[in-house]
C-alpha cells in the first residue's frame, strides 16, 4: 500500500499539519426563495447561520479534532468576526499564534445563498487574501511534517510565491497537499500544472478536475491527472462519493447520503483533513479514503462547515462497523 513518505512514526517537529488560512465568516441564508431580486423586492427566508468559514480554516479545525497537531497562518480584522474565528479555532485545538489581527482590514465574509441542492456564494475578501510571503516566519515551515494549501485562487497575494514556498517546504522535508478550490475568475491558469508536479496529494472535486485538466469528461480528467505524475489524487464527487487514484492503485468510496438538515458547506475540506490525518498516521490508502468520506458526510449532515466535524473516536467506531 502507498503510504506517507514522511513515515507514520511521531515526529520531533511541533506540528503534524500547517496551512495558510483563508480566514473568513460564512453567513448562510437558507429556506424558501433565497434568490435575490433587484427593484427593492424583499423576500422572506427560512433561516440563517453565522459561522466560521474558509476552506483551510475548516480543514484545520477538522484535522485538530482528529488528533493532529495543527497550526494556521493568516490574517483577520480587528472586529467581532475576527474574534469569532480565533475562538472557533482554539476550541477545536488549532494553534492560532500565527494569526495576525490587522486593524487595516475587515475580516473576510462569504454570503452563501443555499437552495438545498445547490448554493451561490458572494465573497468579500478583506483580510482573507492579505497574507504575503513576508508574513511567513522562517520557523513556520520548518515546524511541521506536512503543508496543506487550499483556496489557491483566492490567496492572490500569496499565489505567485506558492511554487517557491512549496520548493522550500520540500527541501525542509515536508510532504505537501493542494486543494485549489474554485477559480472565481474562471481562468484556470496553466501554471497550476507546474505546481501539481510538487505535490504529494491533490484534492480536486469533479468540476475542478475537469477545468484544471481541460478534459471533456471525468474519465479523461482522471487519465490526465495520472499522466501528470501526481503521486496521489483524491477526487471528490459529491453524492457519488470519492475515489483515490495512484499509478498502481484505485479505490472508490460511496456512503449512504447525508441525512437532511445540512448545506454541504465545508464537506470537501473536512474530507481533505480526514484523508490526510489517516495518511499521516500511515494507514492504507483505502482507509484514508474511507476516513475522508466519513468526515465529509458528517459535516454535510449539519449546517455550516464545523458543527458536524467528528473526532477520531467517532471515526474509529464508524470504521469498525465496516462499509456503510
Amino acid at each position: 500500500m502507498t503510504q506517507n513518505s514522511s513515515g507514520a512514526t511521531p515526529s520531533s517537529r511541533s506540528y503534524d499539519l500547517i496551512t495558510f488560512g483563508d480566514l473568513c465568516i460564512d453567513l448562510v441564508m437558507s429556506g424558501g426563495d433565497v434568490v435575490p431580486e433587484f427593484g427593492q423586492v424583499e423576500k422572506i427566508v427560512g433561516d440563517y447561520l453565522v459561522e466560521m468559514g474558509g476552506s483551510c480554516s475548516i480543514f484545520a479545525c477538522q484535522a485538530a479534532r482528529l488528533g493532529m497537531r495543527v497550526a494556521i497562518l493568516g490574517r483577520v480584522g480587528a472586529d467581532i468576526f475576527g474574534e469569532l474565528i480565533i475562538d472557533r479555532m482554539q476550541q477545536a485545538g488549532v494553534d492560532t499564534r500565527y494569526v495576525i489581527v490587522d486593524p487595516a482590514y475587515k475580516t473576510g465574509l462569504g454570503i452563501a445563498l443555499n437552495k438545498g441542492h445547490d448554493r451561490a456564494i458572494l465573497t468579500y475578501l478583506g483580510a482573507l487574501n492579505a497574507v504575503e510571503p513576508s508574513d511567513i516566519p522562517e520557523d513556520f515551515l520548518a515546524s511541521a511534517r506536512h503543508l496543506h494549501h487550499g483556496s489557491y485562487y483566492l490567496h492572490t497575494r500569496l499565489r505567485p510565491h506558492i511554487p517557491e514556498i512549496f520548493r522550500q517546504a520540500r527541501a525542509l522535508g515536508l510532504s505537501i497537499s493542494l486543494d485549489t478550490n474554485w477559480d472565481p475568475e474562471n481562468q484556470w491558469s496553466h501554471e497550476i500544472k507546474d505546481l501539481l508536479s510538487q505535490v504529494d496529494v491533490f484534492f480536486p472535486n469533479e468540476r475542478e478536475a475537469l477545468q484544471i485538466t481541460r478534459a471533456g469528461d471525468i474519465v479523461e480528467a482522471e487519465k490526465r491527472l495520472l499522466e501528470a505524475g501526481i503521486p496521489i489524487t483524491a477526487l471528490k464527487r459529491g453524492e457519488l462519493g470519492a475515489q483515490v487514484l495512484t499509478a498502481q492503485e484505485r479505490y472508490d468510496c460511496r456512503l449512504e447520503p447525508a441525512p437532511p438538515g445540512g448545506d454541504g458547506i465545508g464537506a470537501g475540506d473536512s474530507f481533505d483533513a480526514g484523508f490526510l490525518s489517516a495518511w499521516l498516521k500511515g494507514l492504507p490508502l483505502e482507509t484514508c479514503l474511507q476516513v475522508g468520506c466519513l468526515c465529509g458526510r458528517a459535516v454535510a449532515s449539519r449546517p455550516g462547515g464545523v458543527l458536524g466535524q467528528p473526532d477520531w473516536g467517532e471515526i474509529e467506531k464508524q470504521l469498525s462497523k465496516g462499509p456503510a
